[in-house]
């Protein structure tokens, strides 16, 4: 096997990887777990806690 046999194998590996992380991302079941990943800096806000500075 010469090395752009492996380029290409390699390359198409990782096509696939993304393809399956976008689809992982993106897919129903994961939606509840980003909301609440994205609501985490306003927790704070939210039960009125501050720093204790």
């Amino acid at each position: 096997m010469d090395i752009n046999t492996f380029r290409g194998v390699l390359t198409a590996i990782l096509l696939v990887a993304f393809i399956g992380l976008w689809i992982w991302a993106w897919s129903s079941k994961r939606r509840k777990d980003f909301d609440e990943a994205a609501r985490l800096p306003f927790r704070d806000e939210e039960t009125g806690s501050r720093d204790s500075r």
